[in-house]
């Protein structure tokens, strides 16, 4: 039999766009000879639909759509993601559910199982779970059908009761094929190839993984699709972050005639572990994901151009070099607004930033402006000393000549705020926290550092004294990030531990961290979750973001 996986970008909502990718896809794959297609979890509607689903003429609109794909399946059989309307059931009467097409007709439907309710799922708002299992038969072969987060369950996760393999494995499937909205994150990758071939281990049967691919909002789908065979062999791999189809031809022995796979190849000593705390990270498929997460945002949005401060530090650049090579530089707008506290070398590395790429940018000095807003503000101000105060006028005054700029010229503002500052309230709302799309939100300092490397790899994009120079807000003189926060060094190792692996005060100062700085940084975490709770998607790169996968009460007692 030969099993073609597809894996597509896709819109949420867009029935007409993905249906006719969908049956483009068909199309191609019967021509090379494809007997089996396989498409992403939900791909009809796109991924995830979220509170769309409430709403009984988005679920027509993906019936409609299915029967038009179904017509195509004439000599071809596919499998395809879609939900499953049901008025007849008790409770919920939605499925996220897979469809067996062939003949030119629906002819079998599988139901998802274990559905996720953590992080950035919420699947068990929408749907109801499967309550009976049945093997697929086509082709002399018996096919157990499962769908996305079903991978991770051999039978022994909390979080679920019900295995489906276990269910399926009693009517001897020859293989099993998953559909999957598996997002990305720097820690999925060998994550995800060990569940599969978990799963190949346990029921000694080849396994199909056809993941999605592309970029909702902040959620990005790498795609890497994985073929196994039956001893648990990698034989197939789709590409990281593009759209791929590939053809795979099951023997009848079980073994699987597949491409040739590129050998992985050395990974370079720069992108090992930049944060020496979390060995995953593999810093090229974290620049990966933020140009997918850009680009897809802004074409998905039907936006054109971007709009950024650039201010001659690392945050700035690393945005700015990364959104002109999602969107092109003449698509990105740099505008540099020096105060009278800004540096000359920094308004001339941030000149010499704009040079290399070739990227249209403007001077406003703020000056006037800001000793304007003092005057004004001098009867209530008074004699009182400097302050915060004045150092967020100068930021808001940005934050406005952007907004101003971005609306007469029809741009997006990107936010060039990290993870690091998020985590600690290092930032003025409707100032440097303004923007329609964070960029660099869910990577730390340290990792900023690191993409900023990265990006030089071959040649000196980002000027040296950018990435060496100690960083500054530069709102007040001689102001460094010292002065306020800790060491990047030992502040990302704590917020790392706090955030993304869930430890509490006592754990991580049981790992050797000062107790009173433990204290401290969790504390401003804490207090300044009113600040995140206004700010503008992130994309998420990693296991634990800022948004909608991360859910704190904005009112609370706990390390206040």
């Amino acid at each position: 039999m030969n099993i073609f996986l597809a894996q597509q970008n896709y819109l949420i909502g867009d029935f007409e766009g993905n249906s006719h990718k969908i049956i483009q896809g068909i199309r191609d794959a019967k021509a090379k000879g494809a007997d089996l297609l396989v498409f992403s979890e939900l791909a009809i509607c796109g991924y995830p639909p979220r509170d769309f689903l409430y709403f009984r003429d988005f679920i027509r609109r993906c019936e409609e759509a299915l029967q038009r794909i179904a017509a195509e399946a004439q000599g071809i059989a596919v499998l395809v993601g879609a939900p499953c309307h049901n008025p007849a059931r008790e409770g919920k009467d939605l499925f996220n559910a897979v469809y067996f097409l062939a003949g030119g007709a629906i002819r079998q439907v599988f139901h998802k199982t274990c559905l996720p309710t953590y992080d950035v799922f919420d699947e068990d708002r929408y749907f109801e779970p499967a309550s009976s299992w049945q093997v697929l038969e086509y082709k002399n072969k018996r096919i157990a059908v499962t769908i996305c987060e079903d991978i991770w369950n051999l039978g022994d996760n909390p979080l679920y009761t019900v295995c489906p393999m276990d269910r399926l494995i009693g009517q001897e499937p020859h293989l099993m094929i998953n559909l999957s909205a598996s997002p990305f994150d720097y820690t999925h990758d060998e994550d995800r190839k060990a569940a599969v071939k978990a799963n190949v281990l346990k029921y000694k049967i080849p396994m199909f993984y056809c993941n999605a691919v592309g970029s909702q909002t902040e959620i990005v789908f790498d795609g890497q699709s994985l073929v196994f065979d039956k001893d648990a062999n990698l034989v197939g791999k789709l590409a990281a972050f593009a759209e791929d189809m590939q053809g795979f031809r099951l023997m009848d022995d079980g073994s699987i005639e597949a491409p040739v796979l590129e050998p992985a190849g050395r990974i370079p000593d720069w992108e090992l572990n930049p944060l020496h705390f979390d060995e995953k990270l593999n810093i090229a498929s974290v620049h990966d994901a933020l140009i997918m997460g850009i680009r897809d945002y802004f074409s998905k949005m039907g936006f054109h151009k971007a709009i950024l401060g650039s201010s001659g530090g690392i945050d700035s650049a690393v945005t700015l070099a990364l959104a002109v090579e999602a969107l092109g530089a003449e698509n990105v707008h740099a505008l540099l607004m020096p105060s009278p506290f800004s540096s000359s070398h920094s308004v001339d590395d941030a000149l010499a930033l704009s040079k290399r790429l070739q990227n249209p940018h403007d001077v406003l000095r703020i000056d006037d402006i800001y000793h304007s807003f003092l005057q004004t503000l001098k009867p209530i101000f008074a004699d009182r000393p400097f302050s915060v105060a004045e150092e967020n006028i100068q930021s808001r005054i940005r934050g406005n000549l952007l907004m101003g700029v971005a609306n007469k010229l029809g741009l997006i503002l990107l936010n060039t705020s990290n993870k690091s500052e998020l985590s600690t309230g290092y930032g003025t709302l409707y100032g440097d926290m303004a923007g329609g799309l964070s960029v660099l939100g869910d990577c730390y300092k340290l990792q900023v550092y690191a993409l900023a490397e990265y990006i030089n790899r071959h040649e000196e994009i980002i000027p040296n004294n950018i990435i060496h120079k100690a960083p500054s807000a530069e709102l007040r003189p001689n102001q460094k990030d010292s002065d306020s926060l800790p060491d990047y060094q030992v502040l990302d190792k704590v917020l790392y531990q706090y955030i993304e692996q869930l430890r509490g005060p006592e754990e991580i100062k049981a790992m050797g961290f000062d107790a009173a700085l433990v204290d401290r940084v969790l504390r401003l975490v804490n207090m300044n979750e009113y600040k995140r709770n206004q700010f503008c998607p992130i994309i998420r790169v990693s296991p634990k973001a800022f948004g909608v996968g991360r859910r704190m009460p904005i009112v609370g007692k706990y390390l206040q």
